[in-house]
């Protein structure tokens, strides 16, 4: 029966040690079944074997590895770090973002708009010396900074009758 054990790692140096891991691996034919090192997780890599004997074999003397963590890391504790959520759920109108591809790769713009249905963004370039409004997928671009929640806007309807309260204030 196989298990999967969280091994502590160097902070940044998670996918570096997890190809140490693997080279080892296959060099000395260790009887690992997978290593995974989900972006989302810092300072740990998650390796599955059948028992902690071979996973401490596997990451002896291991560049960027502390050791590994005693227990037992259920499959459903990783899960959420292994399915990736669509980049366009987390974009909101306002947020600062960074263009990774296309002509315009390296710019940074402010969201406009956000269209989920077609998973596309209308974004206005912060570097344009004038407004020049640009669509592009979601996929292409990276947030910097999210923005804060919109005000409410007060609706017309309420501004009429704010004045009408006024002026029959005045009258009286």
């Amino acid at each position: 029966m196989t298990r999967i054990f969280a091994v502590r790692t160097t902070a940044g140096q998670e996918k570096n040690a997890a190809l140490l891991i693997e080279r080892r691996c296959i060099s000395k034919k260790i009887a690992v079944k997978a290593i995974m090192s989900p972006p989302d997780v810092s300072s740990y890599i998650f390796i599955e074997a059948d028992g902690p004997n071979i996973v401490s074999l596997a990451i002896e003397n291991i560049k960027h590895v502390k050791g590994w963590v005693s227990g037992k890391v259920e499959l459903e504790d990783i899960m959420k770090f292994l399915i990736q959520k669509p980049v366009i759920e987390s974009i909101n109108v306002n947020d600062k973002v960074e263009i990774v591809s296309g002509p315009f790769r390296g710019m940074q713009a402010k969201v406009t708009r956000v269209d989920k249905s077609k998973g596309e963004v209308v974004l206005e370039l912060l570097e344009a010396p004038y407004t020049l409004p640009i669509t592009l997928r979601a996929e292409q671009v990276k947030i910097i900074s999210k923005s804060e929640t919109p005000k409410q806007e007060v609706k017309q309807e309420d501004k009429k009758s704010d004045i009408f309260e006024e002026f029959s204030k005045l009258e009286e």
